[in-house]
């Protein structure tokens, strides 16, 4: 009985690096020629997509994950490669609020408040890419986050038929972002899912808004 259920265990653990293999395989392929670094080199697109996370971490520091996508969204901005965000997170309780968060170090960083536009039901990845389309009527974006999110984003867009593109930022060395880099693993595991298993469809939509 104990052998049967080590060996049930092996065939388990391999289906699952199987899984997290392939999802990480086609994500690369569907983002692949359309990740950017250089704020220089990356096409102009009217509007960017700011996906959003959680603005402070423990000790009351902020996240460099946050930090480092604002800074991200702000060089698009003064290099002429972006108009208007849309900056896309939770807030899903009012003291937690990821797109005003978004927001405020925008525009402290010089980004004009008329320029932005918040999405608070972007709850997930998917939910702001759906959203961006069905909500603010975007079919082309360029999508700031790190790249193993802005992998993610694509992928997701590109299901949409959004013509998308991603600025990647920084990323973040040490433990936090092990962790963070962990969790995203799982996530594209269940970003496969989400697309060809359940269907799964925004949260909330609502009605249009213009951007």
């Amino acid at each position: 009985m104990i052998k049967r259920l080590f060996v049930l265990c092996l065939i388990a653990a391999a289906g699952l690096v199987a899984w997290d293999a392939g999802a990480s395989a086609i994500l690369d392929h569907g983002s692949r020629g359309r990740l950017y670094t250089d704020a220089g080199k990356i096409p102009y697109r009217r509007v960017a997509l700011v996906l959003g996370c959680a603005e402070m971490v423990g000790g009351g520091r902020v996240n460099p994950f946050f930090e480092n996508r604002i800074q991200a969204a702000v060089r698009l901005y003064h290099a002429h490669k972006a108009d208007y965000f849309l900056v896309s997170g939770d807030h899903h309780i009012a003291r937690y609020d990821e797109p005003t968060a978004m927001k405020n170090h925008l525009i402290a960083e010089g980004v004009p408040a008329d320029r932005i536009v918040c999405d608070y039901a972007g709850f997930r990845t998917i939910d702001s890419i759906i959203r961006a389309k069905k909500v603010f009527g975007l079919t082309k974006i360029t999508v700031v986050s790190q790249k193993f999110h802005n992998e993610r984003a694509i992928f997701l867009a590109r299901h949409e038929g959004i013509d998308a593109i991603g600025f990647d930022a920084q990323d973040v060395n040490g433990y936090y972002s092990f962790l963070t880099h962990c969790r995203d693993q799982g996530s594209k595991m269940f970003t496969l899912l989400d697309v060809y298993v359940w269907n799964t469809r925004p949260k909330f939509l609502g009605p249009k808004i213009e951007i």
